[in-house]
């Protein structure tokens, strides 16, 4: 399977220079034009942020896509992640095109939808909420137990 035809290309620190903050601000432009001056659908419901806690003027679920770490207040910036800030978007709203395996699990008891675009390791969850979806985080899925844990659930899910 190919790399699909709608996905983005890679916002790169070096477009920028290595300037941290233009790059930043690139990134939140991109992800502002994304999530929050029109909102994506997926399943024919809104997709939303997690606006709080809101720090340096950026929304929760922006820190999520581009940082990564166990406590909030102790996340850190991850590349990888910041390159693929225009790709949630786009997998969310071409989930039924084959490359991009879907299904739902349940995460720390809450409802989740994980959409899988695994030609490129790459991984959007979703939490379900009453009309409404929740942008919840995307990361590249990087070890192979990741990898093997994600098969299974979708093959479970999908009873493969």
């Amino acid at each position: 399977m190919k790399r699909p035809d709608w996905l983005p290309p890679l916002i790169e620190l070096s477009d920028y220079a290595g300037d941290w903050q233009k790059y930043l601000h690139a990134l939140y432009s991109a992800f502002a034009a994304d999530f929050i001056e029109q909102t994506p659908s997926f399943r024919g419901a809104p997709v939303r942020l997690k606006r709080h806690p809101i720090v340096l003027g950026k929304e929760a679920t922006f820190w999520h896509l581009i940082s990564e770490g166990k406590t909030e207040d102790e996340r850190l910036p991850d590349l990888r992640r910041c390159e693929r800030i225009r790709w949630p978007r786009q997998i969310i709203e071409n989930a039924v095109d084959p490359a991009v395996k879907s299904w739902e699990n349940l995460r720390k008891g809450e409802k989740r939808i994980c959409l899988w675009l695994e030609i490129e390791d790459y991984l959007v969850v979703l939490a379900v909420r009453r009309g409404f979806f929740l942008l919840w985080t995307a990361y590249l899925v990087t070890s192979e137990h990741q990898k093997r844990k994600l098969r299974t659930e979708y093959e479970k899910a999908h009873k493969c």
